[in-house]
């Protein structure tokens, strides 16, 4: 191996020393609990767990209200995710669905695992809908391919609103998405989604 390429080999080691550290000194979280304190662009949640956690919002945080919805709303053309359980037949059994503001439109499009152990979330734009007895079927396409989503009854459907910080109050429930926690253990968080009416978004 000539001198050169060693001092090739050398540096790209570093660089991935480097790239390595800085991916381990931050870490992506989401946090659900009810808002105990605000101050400025500092809020104070109390989680589920009785753990409390100090979250800065970034200067563009977005603030989403989560409103409780029924299948009814859900029209071909919305756009939509869910959380599901994949089931024999290919189908996905949802657990959750929650329809987005226009102004989402795309966000997290596709077809991916999802936190709950074998589960999955698709986000795309309802096509085909089927409903009967309480139940419904949703056609749900992504930029990739579709899935079926059975919605069964008593699944909870929620709509999301674009809001403001000042629904952000103490006693309010919440949920951090994506909050990143840096190296220094401070926790920042580019989106909250707020219940409305007592809602606990999930």
């Amino acid at each position: 191996m000539s001198g050169l390429t060693m001092r090739i080999v050398a540096a790209a080691a570093v660089l991935a020393a480097v790239s390595l550290s800085g991916a381990s000194a931050q870490q992506t979280m989401r946090i659900r609990g009810t808002v105990e304190k605000v101050d400025g662009n500092t809020v104070v949640v109390k989680a589920t767990d009785g753990t409390a956690h100090t979250l800065t919002l970034t200067a563009n945080a977005a603030i989403v209200g989560v409103v409780k919805a029924s299948l009814a709303e859900i029209k071909p053309g919305s756009f939509v995710g869910s959380a599901a359980m994949p089931q024999p037949d290919g189908s996905q059994k949802a657990l959750e669905v929650h329809i987005f503001a226009e102004s989402q439109r795309g966000t997290g499009e596709g077809h991916r695992p999802y936190t709950i152990p074998n589960s999955t979330m698709t986000n795309g734009t309802v096509g085909d809908m089927v409903s009967a007895t309480g139940e419904g079927s949703l056609t749900v396409k992504y930029k990739e391919g579709e899935k079926k989503i059975v919605v069964p009854p008593g699944v909870p459907i929620v709509r999301y609103e674009i809001g403001d910080r000042s629904e952000l109050k103490p006693g309010v429930h919440i949920t951090a998405l994506n909050a990143v926690k840096k190296a220094d253990g401070s926790i920042e968080a580019p989106r909250l989604n707020v219940g409305r009416d007592g809602l606990v978004p999930q």
